[in-house]
């Protein structure tokens, strides 16, 4: 056996492992992060989102709610969709909850640009940086939505092929 041939025999396997692992790993680890950050929006002035985080909540429910109000509702959402995506359990409603939550973190672009953009449209603050990274959350949230019927990852496209036939 040659080099080439142990190569795309590991190779294989390994595809096949994440095919098989990856769409799991990705929602337990989109969980994690948001139970990590529900849980610090629990403490006010811990997490460092904090106050852009309440200000936007505040905003979108037209001063409805105190800010205390708004950081728990938002702790608590967020401790709900990562819950429901470690557990995998109710994964519709709990991807309806994260992309309702993301379209919310999404608001401060363009609410309060001026604590967004330092010079727009090019140069984010670090706020911003921190709003402009939820787009990976919501691919994620692409990728693991495509799975709740049953589709899924496969390492090799001649198996789509033949799964067609």
């Amino acid at each position: 056996m040659n080099v080439r041939d142990i190569f795309d025999s590991v190779d294989r396997r390994v595809t096949h492992w994440m095919a098989q692992h990856g769409v799991t790993l990705l929602r337990w680890s989109i969980g994690l992060i948001f139970i990590w950050f529900g849980a610090l929006k629990l403490v006010p002035g811990m997490s460092p989102a904090d106050q852009i985080a309440t200000e936007t909540t505040m905003k979108l429910t037209f001063g409805i709610l105190s800010e205390d109000v708004a950081r728990l509702a938002l702790a608590c959402l967020e401790l709900a969709i990562g819950i429901g995506l470690v557990t995998g359990r109710f994964l519709r409603v709990t991807l309806l909850l994260l992309f309702a939550q993301m379209a919310g973190t999404l608001t401060p672009l363009i609410i309060f640009p001026d604590q967004i953009w330092s010079d727009f449209p090019f140069v984010l603050t670090l706020e911003g940086q921190y709003i402009l990274k939820n787009a990976v959350l919501i691919s994620a949230g692409f990728v693991i939505g495509a799975t709740v019927r049953g589709g899924r990852l496969v390492e090799d496209p001649e198996d789509v092929e033949a799964l067609r036939s």
